[in-house]
């Protein structure tokens, strides 16, 4: 899969990206030479490959154990003391105005 600059161009306007010529060649190479990229990985067989729960267990072979600390609250609750500068604040919500009607 390669895309051409006109697919290019049509995605850089979806995405309101305003793209230079030199930019637009540049990024053309880059992505096509990703998608070459992908196009090779899926190229390689990996029937009857095991996925792996975590990527260092090819280089060890056993089990990871991930060190992960206790749930527990740390900071005091400040939500008065922020509130304070708001502008404004009901039942302990900071009100904004309205941006999407």
């Amino acid at each position: 899969m390669a895309l051409t600059l006109p697919e290019l161009d049509r995605i850089a306007n979806l995405a309101r990206l305003e793209l230079q010529p030199t930019e637009r060649d540049r990024l053309l190479n880059q992505l096509n030479g990703f998608f070459g990229i992908v196009e090779a990985m899926r190229a390689v067989d990996t029937t009857g490959i095991e996925p792996l729960a975590h990527p260092v267990d090819a280089m060890q072979g056993q089990d990871i154990v991930l060190r992960l600390r206790d749930d527990v609250v740390s900071e005091p609750n400040q939500r008065e003391a922020n509130q304070q500068t708001a502008p404004a604040v009901e039942r302990g919500l900071f009100l904004v105005p309205k941006v999407i009607e």
